[in-house]
C-alpha cells in the first residue's frame, strides 16, 4: 500500500509543479516525523528548507494519522514550496477514532514566534495548522499566538502563493504587515479559510503592488466536522476586539473578490492609502462592514459591487452600520445589499443604526447604484455628517421597499 500511495503521489505532483526527485522531496527524507518533538520537527524541517532553497525545490508534506508538531520560528526561504495534499478544508479533517484533524498538519504549540516567515518566491498549498491546546470555551483563557504565517521583517518580500490552506485555532492568521523599509509586493491569497481569534484573518501594509485576496472563508464553524467549536462567550470575545478580518493600507491596485466573513467586529477595513477593487462578498454578523478611507482625491478611490453585508453585532445600534466612508476620494458601490437580523451564535443587536455613514470634513464622493437597503432604525439609509460630501444614490431600495434615490452636496 505504500508503494502504490507513493506511485498515486507521483502522478499528482506534477499538478503542483513537481516532477522528480530533483525538485522535491518528502520532508520525511529529512526526518520531520509525527513522532518526533516539536523542537526536533522545526529543526529537521528548517534544514530541508535550507536544503530545497539552493535549487527553488518543492517540499512534500505527507499525509499522516497523527499531524507532525513542530515548534513555531521556521522561515519559509527563497525559492522553497511547501506542498501538502489538501484542497481547503472548511469544516475539518477528522480521524476516524478522536477529534483531531488527519493528512498534511502542522500542530503548532508554543507562543514563542510567527510560526512561518515567508520570503521571496515561496508557496504553502494544501496544508492545515492546528493549534491543538487553544481555549475553545472561556474567553478569558484565549492563547494570544503570534501570526500563523507572517511577511519576513528583515527583507523585502516580492511573490508569495498562499493557497489552499486551512487554520484551526489560532490568534492572526496572515500578517502581512511590511514597513516602508522592507516592503512587499505581489501576494496571493487564495481559497483559505479560518476563524482567527483576534478577528484578524489578513493584515497587509507597505504592500506596493497588487496584492490579490480571493476566494477566502472566515468562520467559527470550522472545526465542525472535526467535532471541536467554539463557544458563543469566544465568538463574543473575538467581535469585542474591535478589528477587522481583511485590513490594507499602503497598497497600489487591491484586487478582493469572493470573500467572506462571520463573527467578526468589522469586515473590511480600506485604509487611507489603499485603492483597488471588491467584489462578491459577504460580510455577516459584523458591526462594521466595510470602513473606507482615503488620504487624497487622486486614486484612494475603491470600486466595490455585488455583495451583502449582515450588520447586527455591535454593541449597540448606534455604532453598527454595514458601512463608513470618511477621508478622501471616491468610493462607488454597485448592487451591495445590507440587512440585519439575529443570530444565535454571537450576541447581537438585530439591526444597524444605517445603511451607511458619512463622516469628516473633507471633500469625499460616493455613488451607489442599485443597492437595496434594510432593517436600519434611522429615518433615512444614509447618515451624512461631513459637510463637503458629494453623495449620489440611484435605482436603490429603502427599509420601506420604496425605491431610493439620494442627492447630497451637489
Amino acid at each position: 500500500m505504500k508503494n502504490l500511495f507513493w506511485l498515486l503521489c507521483c502522478c499528482c505532483l506534477p499538478l503542483f509543479g513537481l516532477g522528480n526527485d530533483s525538485t522535491y522531496r518528502s520532508i520525511r527524507d529529512f526526518n520531520v516525523l509525527p513522532g518526533n518533538s516539536a523542537a526536533e520537527n522545526a529543526k529537521n524541517l528548517q534544514a530541508a528548507i535550507d536544503w530545497a532553497a539552493k535549487s527553488g525545490a518543492a517540499l512534500f508534506v505527507d499525509p499522516s494519522e497523527e499531524p507532525y508538531t513542530v515548534k513555531s520560528g521556521i522561515v519559509l526561504k527563497q525559492n522553497v514550496s511547501l506542498i501538502g495534499v489538501h484542497g481547503p478544508t472548511p469544516r475539518g479533517t477528522k480521524h476516524p477514532e478522536k477529534n483531531a484533524p488527519v493528512g498534511s498538519v502542522f500542530k503548532i504549540v508554543d507562543a514563542d514566534h510567527a510560526f512561518i516567515t515567508v520570503e521571496s518566491a515561496t508557496q504553502i498549498r494544501g496544508i492545515q495548522f492546528w493549534y491543538a491546546e487553544q481555549e475553545l470555551k472561556d474567553p478569558a483563557k484565549v492563547i494570544k499566538y503570534p501570526p500563523t504565517i507572517q511577511v519576513s521583517k528583515t527583507h523585502s518580500t516580492q511573490g508569495v502563493t498562499l493557497s489552499n490552506l486551512t487554520f484551526y485555532g489560532e490568534w492572526i492568521t496572515f500578517d502581512f504587515n511590511a514597513s516602508r523599509r522592507f516592503i512587499c509586493e505581489l501576494i496571493l491569497i487564495e481559497h483559505c479559510y479560518a476563524y482567527p481569534l483576534s478577528g484578524e484573518f489578513i493584515r497587509i501594509d507597505y504592500c506596493y503592488d497588487i496584492p490579490r485576496f480571493l476566494h477566502c472563508h472566515v468562520n467559527p464553524a470550522i472545526m465542525r466536522k472535526i467535532g471541536l467549536h467554539f463557544s458563543k462567550a469566544v465568538i463574543d470575545n473575538v467581535v469585542n476586539q474591535g478589528s477587522f478580518a481583511y485590513a490594507i493600507n499602503h497598497t497600489d491596485n487591491a484586487q478582493m473578490m469572493d470573500v467572506f466573513t462571520f463573527g467578526t467586529y468589522g469586515g473590511i477595513k480600506l485604509g487611507d492609502e489603499s485603492y483597488g477593487q471588491l467584489t462578491n462578498f459577504n460580510l455577516d454578523c459584523v458591526a462594521v462592514g466595510i470602513l473606507k478611507q482615503g488620504a487624497n482625491t487622486k486614486n484612494r478611490n475603491w470600486q466595490i459591487a455585488q455583495g451583502s453585508i449582515i450588520a447586527n453585532a455591535g454593541k449597540s445600534v448606534e455604532e453598527t452600520h454595514p458601512i463608513i466612508i470618511e477621508g478622501q476620494g471616491h468610493t462607488a458601490f454597485t448592487n451591495v445589499e445590507t440587512f440585519s437580523g439575529d443570530n444565535g451564535a454571537l450576541t447581537n443587536v438585530q439591526q444597524s443604526n444605517d445603511f451607511m455613514l458619512i463622516r469628516g470634513n473633507e471633500l469625499l464622493t460616493v455613488s451607489v447604484i442599485g443597492s437595496r437597503m434594510r432593517n436600519y432604525i434611522a429615518d433615512k439609509p444614509f447618515t451624512i455628517l461631513n459637510p463637503k460630501a458629494k453623495v449620489q444614490a440611484v435605482a436603490c431600495v429603502d427599509k420601506n421597499e420604496d425605491f431610493y434615490n439620494e442627492v447630497h452636496g451637489l
